[in-house]
Order: structure tokens, then sequence, then C-alpha cells
């Protein structure tokens, strides 16, 4: 089940309603079902699933790397743990700022990710957003994904900006 959760320092958190003058909403955000179901994921995930996560990251971060090397994207890969991003046009700073990250070559985001949808692929609707595996990504589902990686690297090339 999809949840979403946020923490801090008491001195932070305290800006959030109800306490605070920040409201933060989501939708399913305290949801009793959703919190339920993430705290029986997170009881269950031992380290053997989080080994699997971390390889299959690596794995297909590496490949996606390696398509868009083979289609001549420019790119840099950020990555923090097992969540990763890719970034158009930015091999010699990588990402780093906001500025970097709103500099990239971001039109060659919409081929791409449509390829990918076009072969059955739903990645992170966004180019600002970070990729993540679950548990989920099985031998068949990453052989999916790692497949469609090539003619998606080649839509990306092919991108223009917008005149």
């Amino acid at each position: 089940m999809p949840v979403a959760a946020l923490g801090g320092r008491s001195d932070v958190m305290d800006y959030l309603a109800p306490t605070g003058p920040v409201y933060q909403a989501g939708t399913l955000s305290g949801n009793p079902i959703a919190m339920a179901a993430g705290v029986a994921t997170l009881t269950a995930a031992d380290e053997a699933v989080y080994s699997t996560i971390n390889a299959r990251s690596q794995q297909l971060s590496a490949e996606l790397g390696s398509a868009l090397d083979g289609a001549g994207v420019d790119h840099s890969i950020q990555r923090a743990g097992n969540l990763f991003s890719v970034a158009f046009g930015t091999s010699q700073t990588g990402v780093h700022n906001y500025e970097q990250a709103q500099s990239q070559q971001a039109y060659r985001f919409g081929p791409f990710f449509h390829s990918m949808l076009e072969s059955g692929v739903y990645l992170p609707p966004s180019v600002f957003e970070a990729w993540f595996l679950s548990s989920a990504h099985d031998d068949a589902a990453m052989e999916r994904i790692l497949s469609a990686l090539p003619a998606a690297a080649k839509a990306a090339a092919a991108a223009q900006p917008a005149q």
C-alpha cells in the first residue's frame, strides 16, 4: 500500500498543524490501514530484503547508465542508498543542488519516460523524482525494465528542446 511519513526534530515538527501554523497533508497520511500495512512491511523486511533491493538498485542504475552511454546521452546518476535519479546533460557537474537540477536537459525525460511506459514500465513521472525499487521487483520485473532501457535511451537521445 502507498504510504508516506515525515519526521524531524521536535522544534521543527512543532511548526506542523495541529500545533503549528503549517498544514501538511497527503492522500494516505495517517490512514490507519495504510499505517498498519507500513508497520507490517517494515516488521517483515529483514536484511535479506534490503540486500536484494540494494543489489537490484545498483544493477538498474548501472544498466541505465550503460544504456544512456550507448545512445550517446550525456547524463549523471545520483545515488542515496538504494534510491537514485538520472539527470540529463550533467556529466561534468552531476547534480548537487537545486540550480543544477533545474539546468539539466529535462526535455529528454518525456520521450524517455513514454518509451519506458510503452514497454510496460512506469517510472516516476518527473525527471526531478527519485527511482526506487521494492522487494516486488523480481527477476521478471527486472528483465522487463532492463530490456526497455535501450529504446528509451534512444528516445532521449533523439529529443529536441522546445522551440
